[in-house]
């Protein structure tokens, strides 16, 4: 099994989060890109996809949806630059993050500015939601809750100070196989989080960084379509603007 951990200090200067803009006044708000695109579009450096979206399908490669620039609605609640352009309908779980970084989940910490949603909380007070094959299943593409896939999960440390962002490959045996929602719960414990939920995974699931060049490099393999290293387009994603500090 294959598993990308990465941990934020929410309190280090300069730093700047983003969650994919959408049009509030659209029946769906969002236009679908990969990771990458949405993390060169944005100058960012670093992004990860995010909730699950509608309409979505993938039976083979001519007949899927969406190609880049379809339109599509997240799932829950999802807000940008203090711009809500989505609501949740469903009771999903969201992660809010103010204009200054400071994170929580299900509670905004004063006027929604980002905001982020998933399905279910895998992590609750540092323990597994709840246990074993009773874990829900998640959104889109995640497969069954206790069956080995592709999963994307971000949590919070018990002081909300540290973003973890864990994404696991999957279906691609002799390599890595996936996680299950148990399992991917207990990777977020080991990484420190207090709290923390799933993200949309399966085909969806990406991790992109910023190159030298300033393009994006795709750090797990993804595999939309079943195809390996293949990208999915998305709906919404979370990006990370880490300005390089001066040297000491």
């Amino acid at each position: 099994m294959v598993v990308h951990v990465v941990t934020i200090d929410l309190r280090q200067p300069g730093l700047n989060l983003l969650v994919t803009p959408g049009d509030p006044d659209s029946d769906e708000p969002l236009k679908a890109r990969t990771t990458s695109r949405f993390l060169e579009e944005f100058g960012l450096q670093l992004a990860v996809n995010g909730d699950g979206f509608t309409p979505w399908h993938s039976n083979n490669l001519l007949d899927y949806y969406p190609e880049a620039g379809d339109p599509v609605t997240p799932l829950g609640l999802s807000a940008s630059k203090g711009t809500v352009y989505a609501q949740d309908l469903h009771d999903h779980p969201a992660l809010y993050l103010s204009r200054n970084n400071t994170a929580r989940f299900n509670s905004p910490p004063g006027q929604i500015y980002n905001a982020i949603s998933g399905s279910p909380i895998l992590v609750l007070q540092g323990k597994l939601a709840v246990g074993g094959k009773d874990i829900p299943q998640g959104t889109s593409d995640d497969g069954p809750a206790e069956t080995s896939q592709p999963r994307t999960a971000i949590g919070l440390d018990k002081n909300n100070r540290k973003l973890i962002i864990i994404v696991v490959d999957g279906r691609q045996p002799g390599y890595s196989e996936g996680a299950t929602l148990s399992e991917l719960a207990q990777f977020l414990i080991d990484a420190g989080a207090y709290t923390g939920m799933n993200l949309d995974g399966g085909g969806s699931s990406t991790l992109v960084m910023q190159g030298n060049n300033g393009g994006a490099v795709v750090l797990n393999s993804p595999i939309d379509n079943h195809i390996p290293g293949r990208e999915r387009n998305v709906g919404n994603h979370l990006g990370i603007y880490a300005p390089k500090l001066p040297a000491p």
